[in-house]
């Protein structure tokens, strides 16, 4: 049967509605704030994007952020929004100063479209402009004007606030995380030096940018020698080597953090390699050059063209009408910058070719495992029973690529529970078999020789490069007593020891599961832990049988359906910025130090009725 098609079925959807049913087009994903790229994040990036673009142009060195039960607000110190365009500016699609490039030369904002959709999206939003002694504001609600204030005098400073709450309709039980929220900060301060934002009370300021910014990310203890670094006419760089595994980089253009990298990223890249090549005039192998290179570039060009709304990553393009490319430009300036900072430097230029030296012959010696180990993979293609593939995967062109999943799981009982009540289209499962190695201070050879380490290697497809990655979430997915937080860190030891991208990028993720059911003959409830069982109890009165569930298996297929669908709960694994990577799996995972030991005697607890306990790793 074919279904009638006549004009009834033609709609018009005015600017809100679009934004409000087509909110991936806007803002990308929607999330509940458990990943550094969920939707309410990129509401707060659009609005501080502003702010940040009245310091660029010469106005407002302060921005104030707070947020507190879900509420965001944000106060800058710029021109203000002109009185008479205030309404006009969040509500009318493709409004904004932006289109003149007078006024923004070079901001990241040039759609005329991100703080409509904040708008849009928040059940409350409220917008006041400052501007030379007068002061005007609007209230909406999901984009309808609620109240229209008209303009009075003020003593306020010139400047614009926004004050808006995350619809909770599109947003299911979202959550800010502080780290998530710290990191965005001081990507802003380390692009702007001078700028200073302030954020419940903790201030974000920078005096030298990106070498700051590598300062922060790598400890003096993890990186081979000196951070290079190199400025330019609307070009920055930092550069080094750190002793970890992989390739650890941060791009950003007109301010904006392209997480997914880009023209300028690859540019970075090649012109380095080229310009080492070059300058010890010896044709190395491009993975040795890279491996273990730690690298910022920050661009600024007219009228940037990403490849969506949510400028993750830069298209190819010229830096201005008419100029060279992006490519040409950036790698043209490391081949003459970066030539002239080695031969000045000479104690830097003989530390990066002992590292390259050292990875160069790593590389060899791995060659004839890797080669057994990638046989052992083909046939675990057809072999591997440790793997349940799904359909759709990351590195696919499907437009649902951002929702496989694989759940590394620890044993039969778990593993069969989940692969039962999993959504064969985009979750996978992949099986352990007991507490995998330990592999803190080991060598990668560890990872081709150890089979379980290989096939999830392979399963997940990052031999190369995490750019094939298969699964945008990796779930550690283990039971909440010792044993199951013991398999817990080494698997994140793993992760963090050769393939820390995968942890900065956002992909690692700890599963939680509930760890009581209480119900009564009306009503079941699951509680995550002691404060929701006690809420549970209260609602459901007297008497109601409680289960305590000790492991992943206790619970039945139909149950755990439950709870690895659209109401998951995850906790992203992530590290502070400003944490040595070395020195933390060296204190955890390493031999039991004294310090560890103190901390451990001075921090214990003795506890009652253990069993009916939340045990935390």
């Amino acid at each position: 049967m074919v279904s009638a098609y006549t004009e009834e079925n033609i709609r018009s959807l005015d600017w809100r509605e679009h934004i409000r049913k087509r909110p991936g087009m806007y803002i990308g994903k929607l999330g509940d704030g458990s990943s550094p790229d969920d939707g309410i994040y990129v509401l707060v990036k659009e609005v501080i994007d502003n702010s940040v673009d009245e310091y660029v142009m010469g106005a407002g060195k302060t921005i104030e952020v707070s947020i507190e039960d879900g509420c965001v607000s944000i106060r800058d110190y710029g021109r203000g929004i002109p009185l008479g365009k205030v309404v006009d500016c969040v509500s009318q699609i493709n409004t904004g100063g932006k289109y003149d490039s007078g006024a923004f030369k070079k901001s990241v904002g040039l759609n005329g479209v991100g703080t409509k959709a904040v708008n849009a999206l928040s059940e409350h939003f409220l917008v006041q402009s400052f501007r030379d002694g007068k002061t005007k504001s609007a209230t909406f609600s999901r984009g309808e004007l609620i109240k229209e204030k008209r303009t009075s005098k003020t003593d306020e400073k010139n400047g614009t606030l926004i004050k808006f709450r995350p619809d909770n309709e599109i947003f299911t039980g979202f959550r800010f995380i502080h780290d998530v929220l710290s990191e965005m900060f001081w990507n802003y301060a380390y692009l702007n030096t001078g700028l200073k934002i302030s954020f419940n009370k903790q201030v974000f300021t920078s005096k030298q940018g990106l070498l700051d910014l590598l300062s922060k990310k790598v400890k003096d203890d993890d990186i081979r020698y000196p951070i290079i670094h190199l400025k330019g006419e609307d070009i920055e760089v930092a550069l080094s080597h750190g002793s970890s595994y992989g390739e650890n980089h941060y791009s950003f253009v007109n301010g904006q953090y392209t997480t997914m990298g880009g023209t300028h990223q690859s540019a970075m890249r090649e012109g380095f390699v080229k310009t080492v090549r070059e300058f010890f005039k010896k044709d190395f192998d491009a993975n040795d050059i890279r491996a273990g290179m730690i690298g910022a570039i920050s661009i600024r060009v007219e009228e940037p063209v990403f490849e969506s709304q949510t400028k993750t990553k830069l298209g190819s393009q010229a830096i201005s009408p008419g100029g060279p490319t992006v490519r040409s430009w950036v790698v043209d300036f490391l081949r003459k910058a970066l030539d002239d900072f080695l031969h000045k430097n000479d104690t830097v230029s003989k530390e990066l070719l002992k590292k390259i030296q050292q990875s160069e012959k790593e590389r060899k010696e791995i060659a004839g495992i890797r080669k057994l180990a990638q046989e052992r993979s083909k046939k675990a293609n057809i072999y591997n029973k440790k793997l349940r593939d799904c359909q759709v995967h990351f590195n696919s062109k499907n437009p649902q690529h951002r929702q496989s999943t694989i759940f590394i799981t620890e044993g039969d009982s778990a593993s069969g529970s989940i692969t039962k009540s999993r959504n064969v289209k985009y979750q996978a499962v992949f099986s352990l078999r007991g507490k995998p190695l330990n592999c803190y201070g080991l060598s990668k050879k560890v990872v081709y020789e150890n089979e379980e380490f290989n096939l999830l290697q392979h399963a997940l497809d990052i031999e190369t490069s995490i750019d094939n990655l298969r699964f945008n979430k990796v779930i550690i997915a283990t039971d909440a007593d010792v044993d199951g937080m013991h398999i817990r860190l080494l698997l994140m030891t793993f992760f963090l020891q050769f393939f820390p991208e995968l942890v900065r990028r956002g992909h690692i993720f700890i599963l939680k599961t509930p760890l009581f059911r209480v119900r009564n003959k009306k009503k079941t409830i699951y509680c995550y832990d002691e404060q929701e069982k006690a809420a549970a109890l209260s609602l459901l009165g007297k008497n109601p049988e409680i289960t305590r569930f000790k492991g992943l298996g206790e619970i039945s297929p139909d149950e755990f359906g439950q709870f690895i669908g659209k109401d998951i709960r995850l906790e992203p694994v992530s590290f502070d910025q400003s944490t040595s990577l070395t020195g933390l799996l060296k204190y955890y995972m390493g031999k039991n130090t004294g310090e560890r030991q103190n901390f451990i005697i001075d921090n214990l607890r003795i506890e009652e009725n253990v069993n009916e306990q939340r045990m935390d790793a």
